[in-house]
């Protein structure tokens, strides 16, 4: 910018250099061309696009010429005052009075507290930060959120989201359904699988052409002796209002103290996580394979389970696995992976060796 303003300023003093040559009807003529030109050229323009070369040159000119003439100019007298006044603070080198700001890792640390924690208010955000060693006022705390378009904590933040209302009510509730599968004799099995929202851990409750009462009430059974080892205990149910489950069904987990919550009809999204998996298993292993019979249908699907359970990563735990979310720390050097191949090579397992 510097060195564009003194060519153009160069340029400038050479053209007045000639023009002091010429004579004075030359000059007259010469101007009279040049506002019509202008004119013309303000008749065509809606606005002129100005480099900060050029504003300098004018603002520069500006003060050479009488105020009265300034007319001559494409812009309005205010203009070239504000253009004087940003070419003179670009020259202005005296340092800054105040208070010195903050650094950018606590204001981007202000930030995150905010958005992570809604219901925390300026004074309740100074206090965590000074248990972190750090001294901020709650004004600058205001101050950066206001500017970051965050506002006070009763307003900042319009109640929990959908996700963060689930994951917060996840603990305890295991979700039921039943996907179909068709054999390669075009003979519907039914299969009957639970889900725990926290966890996404599948249990695979059986295989059968006809879901009876009885057989559905026999894996309700299955299902509360293996939750019988769980750390916390199952609150909800999740179903739909499938006619296959009979009321000796929600009476065994009534008698487990589970409340069954019956999702609303039509409403498949209602039990996404089920539907989720459902989709998961056809799009990994079902759909990839031919059925024969229940009992090749059952083994497949208890092959599934077992590497969906134990070594499949999941987004939804921050690419955690279900029977063992615990993270470890990245190794120093890459180990050598070995892989195992299940279902005939349709499912992969990486581990190190």
């Amino acid at each position: 910018m510097v060195l564009s303003f003194l060519w153009r300023m160069l340029c400038r003093l050479l053209e007045l250099v000639v023009l002091r040559r010429r004579s004075g009807e030359e000059k007259d003529i010469e101007i009279l061309v040049l506002r019509h030109e202008l004119e013309v050229l303000r008749r065509q323009v809606g606005r002129v696009r100005y480099q900060p070369a050029d504003r300098a040159v004018l603002a520069v000119l500006a003060r050479l010429l009488p105020r009265r003439r300034w007319m001559v100019f494409g812009v309005r007298p205010a203009t070239l005052l504000r253009w004087h006044r940003q070419l003179v603070r670009r020259w202005w080198t005296y340092p800054r009075l105040g208070r010195r700001p903050l650094e950018p890792e606590v204001v981007d640390l202000v930030v995150r507290l905010a958005r992570e924690n809604p219901r925390w208010g300026y004074q309740r955000i100074t206090g965590e930060l000074a248990k972190l060693g750090m001294r901020v006022s709650a004004t600058s705390v205001r101050t950066i959120l206001r500017r970051e378009g965050l506002g006070p904590a009763p307003r900042r933040h319009g109640g929990p989201s959908w996700s963060t209302f689930l994951r917060a009510q996840a603990s305890g509730i295991v979700a039921c359904d039943f996907l179909t599968v068709e054999t390669i004799g075009l003979r519907r099995l039914y299969v009957l699988f639970f889900i725990e929202l926290e966890s996404r851990r599948v249990w695979l409750g059986g295989v059968t052409p006809n879901p009876t009462g009885p057989w559905v009430t026999q894996q309700a059974r299955n299902l509360c002796v293996a939750l019988a080892d769980r750390d916390g205990p199952v609150r909800f149910l999740l179903r739909d209002r499938d006619a296959k489950f009979a009321g000796s069904f929600d009476a065994v987990f009534a008698s487990e103290h589970v409340r069954v919550i019956r999702t609303p009809i039509g409403s498949p999204k209602a039990n996404a996580f089920a539907e989720r998996w459902v989709r998961t298993a056809r799009s990994e292993c079902l759909d990839w394979l031919l059925i024969l019979n229940r009992r090749h249908l059952e083994r497949v699907l208890r092959v599934y389970v077992d590497h969906y359970n134990r070594a499949r990563p999941h987004r939804a735990l921050g690419l955690g696995i279900p029977a063992n979310r615990s993270t470890r720390p990245p190794p120093d050097i890459v180990p050598d992976v070995r892989r195992r191949d299940r279902l005939g090579g349709l499912l992969h397992e990486d581990e190190a060796a």
